[in-house]
Formats: structure tokens, sequence, C-alpha cells
């Protein structure tokens, strides 16, 4: 039997800190949410009235909620109107679809800077007041071009005559879409949604220029927070950890539980 290579590479020296430079500010975080005191060096015991306040503090839950209302609602929209183009796009001639394709790319190229004035300069010219609509329509903007990114390779590996197959056998184009293309997308569709939450659900320059009105997301408040010892920034960090990676287990089992299952059946019958 061979001996598995248990030496001391620089390559595993190099992963191990690659892991701790991405990891350990988390477990800091985490550590330092349930500390009985403001110090966040030292931990002098455990304690959960950090969360407390933070569940007590209307600002921090309006926030808390408002991120997850945007983040859902840009990922809903982004996703539909991202796949409706990509497969315009993608049905479209070469000529128009290189058009699109560098005008698709520039938010994404664009310094979020440059993207935040120019959205700021563009509600205040048609005078909108800035606040919640401004802060969706912004977050649908610059989540857009991402999920159409994520479902072009999809489309590119997509048999161009499915479509007219499905056609030629009696379903009409909606169907065709709806029941045919669309189920082929589905890998670059998920991908693609889940790139526009976490842009839309992490960010911070863009929200801040386009936002008004006291609305404002868990960026804007940690913000605002980090400018003075608050170690309720600790639990509210802690919270989002938390959600993700419930988000991200479930991701990750559902569809192993699921094929699971449908092999089951097939055994049955």
């Amino acid at each position: 039997m061979k001996q598995k290579n248990k030496r001391i590479t620089p390559g595993k020296i190099y992963m191990t800190l690659i892991l701790a430079f991405f990891y350990l500010p988390i477990v800091y975080t985490v550590v330092f949410s349930f500390n009985s005191t403001k110090s966040l060096t030292h931990f002098k015991g455990f304690s959960l009235k950090w969360y407390e306040k933070m569940f007590a503090s209307s600002s921090m839950m309006d926030s808390i909620i408002t991120t997850f209302v945007i983040a859902i609602l840009a990922t809903v929209i982004s996703t539909v109107l991202g796949t409706i183009a990509a497969i315009g796009m993608f049905r479209s001639g070469r000529r128009l679809r290189a058009y699109v394709t560098q005008v698709n790319d520039l938010p994404m190229m664009n310094p979020e800077i440059v993207t935040a004035i120019g959205l700021l300069m563009f509600f205040a010219t048609l005078k909108i007041e800035k606040g919640f609509v401004t802060m969706l329509l912004a977050h649908i903007m610059f989540c857009t071009p991402y999920v159409m990114l994520s479902i072009t390779p999809k489309l590119r590996s997509l048999d161009p005559n499915l479509m007219d197959a499905a056609l030629d056998l009696g379903a009409t184009p909606w169907q065709a879409l709806l029941r045919v293309v669309v189920p082929q997308l589905t890998p670059g569709i998920v991908s693609g949604a889940l790139v526009a939450f976490t842009m839309s659900f992490d960010d911070f320059i863009i929200s801040y220029f386009v936002t008004g009105n006291g609305v404002s997301n868990i960026s804007i408040l940690v913000y605002t927070m980090s400018k003075r010892v608050n170690p309720s920034i600790n639990a509210i960090s802690s919270l989002v950890v938390l959600i993700i990676t419930v988000v991200m287990i479930a991701i990750n089992v559902i569809p192993i539980v699921r094929d699971k299952v449908i092999k089951r059946k097939e055994e049955v019958k």
C-alpha cells in the first residue's frame, strides 16, 4: 500500500495561509460578537447582549430588512430581465450581438464610483426623489449584466435547432421558451441569480450615492457605525454570515437530496 504523503510542502503552507487570511477575520468577528464588553481585542466573557441590542434597535432591523428586500427584488427582476435579454441577444444577428455584449460589459468594467456618480446625476436630472426606489433601480441596473454574463455560455452550448424543433412539434413560442429553452439554461440562471443576490447584498458605494430619506442597507449602516466602537457591528456581521451559510448549504444539499429521491423512485418503478 502506498503511504500518504504527509510532508509539509510550500504549497500546503501557502494554501493554509490563504485560508487563514480569508476565514480568520470571520471567526474573529463571530467570537467577539459574544463578548460581554465593548472591547474588540480582549474577550472577557460570554454574553448575548449585543444581539439583544441589535434586535431592539429599530434602525438596525430596518437596515437588515431593507437589505434583504432590495436584494431579493433586485435578484428576481434582474434574473428575469437578464434571461430574456440574453436569449434575445443570442437570437439576434452577429453585429447586434457584438454591440449588446460590449454595452453589457460596461457596468462590470466601470469603476463603481463612476457608476454611482452617473446614477446620482441621472436621478437628479429626472428629479426622482432618492430613497428605496432609486436604490432598487440602481441594484437592478448593475445586477442584470452579471445575470446575462452567466447565462450566455449556456446559450452558446445550446443546440440552436432546439427552439425550431419544439415549434415544429406544435409548441407555441412561449411554450418552447418556458418548457424547452429555459430548463436547459437553469444552471446559468441559478448561478446568475446567486451572483446578483451577492452583488446587491454586498453593495455599498452605489447604494450610498443613490439612497436617501433614511433608507440604508447593512453596508451603509456598518459604515456609519464604524466611526465609533460599537460591538453590535459584530452581531450584525455574524447574523449575515449565518444566513449566507444556511443559504449556501441549502443550495448545495437540496439538489443532492432531490437526485436521491428521484433515483429511489426510479428504482421502485
